[in-house]
């Protein structure tokens, strides 16, 4: 008899097929993922032993105790697991678990994507083509930033970030990097360490922000933070939206002080501070940095396989706590 499981969250196909034949599962069907309610309704009509989700979903303390007792684990298919009140998971007996060490390579393209396109003012290129052109630009006209050469900060030097870093060097970018700690030699690759984020910020003509969400994290790049750049800097953002002061990020991009932003991550999703929108020195994308076929199939199976696991009597593959 198969193991029973509600699939909250719209997945490739790949995915799909994978959780039909080996559990007996419901599929959401969109258009978006369920919500905290359908999720708990399912999950209690269903007799579901496990939730698979993404961070689309909080899992906050109150949607935990609504869960019917017969859930075991919930996976998410992201790294990120600030959606997820772990405390109450494991307080519940609820195994929880993500996906790490597979969308590193694809985010790290993303957010390289990102620096290019904001920094060669992609968004303004792109639609003087769609617009139908037919008007001379002069060589004075529509001016980016070189990227080649640069210095390029980093805040957070995971996975992620590391995988960035190795492509800046590409563009032959000085890497500097702030993290909670220093990385031993061999993963520092030649990025200079700053113990203090504010401490990089004067040496940063791009800035990329790729540490995880969560209190420590939450609005880091601020007034002050985003005063000690240099003057026509350039950000992206990949990681999480609470990183950003949201006010403070638009009078930056309206004032000159930064020349653009490459953004991915926002505060509210999907219903985003509009006001981004309507400036021409801002690339935005809908939180897709890990939006290739290979990497969402990999984060689907992975968290397949660590329900999988849990659900055989198994230890979870990657577990948010350690027994």
């Amino acid at each position: 008899m198969k193991h029973r499981l509600v699939l909250a969250c719209l997945m490739p196909t790949d995915v799909i097929a994978r959780a039909r034949a080996e559990f007996d599962a419901v599929v959401v069907e969109g258009p978006g993922d369920m919500t905290v309610a359908e999720v708990t309704r399912a999950a209690a009509d269903h007799g579901a032993e496990a939730i698979m989700f993404t961070n689309t979903l909080p899992l906050t303390a109150d949607a935990i105790a609504g869960l019917p007792d017969t859930v075991r684990v919930g996976a998410t298919s992201s790294v990120g697991f600030d959606h997820i009140d772990v405390p109450a998971a494991r307080a519940r007996g609820i195994m929880v678990t993500n996906t790490p060490g597979v969308l590193a390579e694809c985010t790290a393209d993303h957010a390289m994507m990102l620096m290019l396109t904001a920094a060669r003012r992609g968004y303004e290129y792109d639609r003087i083509m769609r617009q139908g052109w037919r008007h001379r630009i002069g060589q004075g006209d529509l001016l980016g930033v070189r990227v080649t050469g640069k210095r390029l900060g980093i805040l957070g030097m995971g996975s992620i970030g590391r995988a960035l870093a190795q492509r800046a060097r590409g563009f032959d970018m000085q890497v500097l990097y702030s993290n909670r700690r220093r990385l031993p030699p061999h993963l520092e690759g030649g990025a200079t360490y700053f113990a203090s984020f504010h401490d990089m910020l004067p040496h940063c003509d791009f800035l990329s922000l790729n540490a995880p969400g969560g209190p420590a994290t939450d609005r880091i790049l601020d007034r002050r933070a985003l005063s000690l750049l240099p003057d026509g800097a350039v950000l992206v953002n990949v990681s999480r939206g609470s990183l950003i002061d949201e006010d403070a990020l638009h009078e930056a991009l309206t004032s000159g002080k930064l020349f653009a932003a490459g953004l991915d991550v926002f505060r509210s999703e999907p219903d985003f501070d509009l006001r981004f929108a309507r400036l021409d020195n801002v690339f935005l994308s809908p939180h897709v940095g890990s939006a290739s076929r290979e990497t969402r199939n990999a984060m689907g199976f992975k968290a397949l396989d660590n329900i999988a696991a849990v659900l055989a009597g198994r230890p979870a593959i990657d577990p948010l706590w350690r027994e």
